[in-house]
């Protein structure tokens, strides 16, 4: 690693160790540990998005410091077809060979081992493809925005989240007036939307009733559009991320921009919330393999008393520990997106009701544990580096600081229990005793 361009304000590792946990060897590691449990073509992409990603890194001579601008790569990574993989994508002339739950498992996995602040961003992205994808009509305007999401011409962002509503996205403050040309009104306030100080097109929920959900409408914006203010929001826990804080007012809706209309917005919300939470979950599965490879590396090379800090036992049960629990949680995510595959394959997009209905409870079972099982691989792993887990010359910080809030992103903990109480009552229901 060359000393003229580094992350670090000064190299606290030794440059040997600090070589070995290059991009490449914890590629290496990932590797070893998935290649008997992936299916050959979810491997082969696997390290076709990884050898992107390695060449990438070097050509343009990255180095994931904090003034770096992970926006800049975003319209790189759309041309390498990395934005999203959920679809082939063909009605905006796409056609990916490779696509579904399982290939976003593998991308997720290239992305946030390259760069997790980047990759939470391409999430935050992914969450405006979908609605859009799936309510396009075949609409040139929408087609052309879902074109601008997929291509990297630009990130997206979701809004969802008020300042006076939290986690709460059914009873909503922002309304939506229906004005004489089919268009809608937006006035209201929405805040915590990752990407939406860069975004050039956003999602937005809105109620003809505030407080009541059964008349929420979901629409498209245009942030250049008259009435759309967005500040920035900073959450130092992610300096290279922008979240934004943003004020509609009066702003006027195009009825092509209509994504679902009064009454329907509910109904669009809550079917993303599979791909919504599985992407999460996705993501800090990605996140505690990076902080695992971190750790493994560096505990196998670093010595004390004349041999590596991995055989004693304080070090290497603990590690070894995390390490099984993450493997039989990566089995488990990797059978839940491969039989979402097959439903798809099976039935299409729609999914039939009982089935939708059992895989929400499932997606939100694992974004509740995984979320939960990042913080604490990701601070273990950095605690058995002991100092060199915790200083900026390794990507281990920026994973402690993500897992911190990977619990709150779509939804918190407690909401998620709540989905999940409620989950359980309609399962129950569905048995018939």
């Amino acid at each position: 690693m060359s000393e003229q361009k580094t992350k670090y304000m000064d190299r606290a590792i030794k440059p040997e160790i600090l070589e070995k946990m290059s991009l490449k060897n914890r590629y290496a590691f990932l590797n070893t540990n998935l290649m008997t449990v992936l299916e050959p073509k979810h491997f082969n992409f696997l390290k076709q998005a990884q050898k992107f990603c390695v060449r990438y890194e070097k050509k343009n001579e990255i180095i994931h410091e904090s003034d770096e601008d992970l926006y800049k790569w975003i319209p790189d990574f759309g041309k390498e077809g990395l934005i999203s993989r959920a679809h082939p994508y063909t009605e905006i002339d796409m056609q990916f060979p490779d696509y579904g739950m399982t290939i976003e498992l593998m991308r997720c996995l290239a992305l946030s081992f390259f760069d997790p602040q980047f990759s939470m961003g391409g999430g935050a992205t992914v969450l405006a493809i979908n609605p859009v994808y799936f309510h396009h009509e075949n609409i040139p305007i929408r087609l052309e925005i879902l074109k601008s999401f997929v291509t990297g011409e630009t990130p997206g962002a979701i809004l969802i989240t008020e300042p006076e509503r939290g986690s709460d996205a059914v009873h909503q403050l922002t309304t939506c007036t229906p004005q004489d040309d089919g268009g809608f009104l937006i006035n209201g306030e929405k805040i915590f939307s990752t990407n939406a100080p860069k975004a050039g097109y956003v999602v937005a929920y809105a109620s003809a009733e505030p407080n009541n959900g059964n008349t929420m409408a979901q629409f498209l914006i245009d942030t250049s559009w008259d009435g759309w203010k967005c500040n920035r929001v900073f959450i130092p826990w992610v300096p290279r991320v922008w979240i934004g804080h943003e004020h509609l007012t009066d702003l006027r809706i195009p009825k092509e921009y209509i994504l679902g209309p009064v009454g329907k917005g509910r109904e669009h919300l809550f079917e993303g919330l599979v791909p919504e939470r599985i992407g999460i979950a996705l993501d800090a599965t990605s996140q505690c393999w990076n902080a695992i490879a971190h750790a493994s590396i560096y505990v196998n090379n670093r010595k004390q008393f004349n041999q590596e800090v991995l055989k004693f036992q304080g070090v290497g049960f603990t590690l070894t520990d995390l390490w099984g629990r993450l493997t039989n949680v990566t089995l488990g995510l990797l059978r839940f997106c491969e039989t979402y595959d097959a439903k798809v394959e099976k039935f299409g997009e729609e999914l039939p009701k009982n089935i939708s209905q059992a895989m929400v409870a499932s997606a939100s079972q694992f974004k509740y544990h995984i979320t939960s099982l990042a913080q604490e691989i990701c601070y273990e792993c950095a605690n058995l580096m002991g100092g060199a887990g915790l200083c900026d010359n390794t990507l281990m910080h920026d994973l402690m600081n993500i897992s911190r809030i990977q619990e709150i992103v779509g939804g918190s903990r407690q909401i998620q229990l709540y989905i999940l109480s409620m989950a359980m009552r309609q399962l129950y229901k569905m048995t018939g005793i």
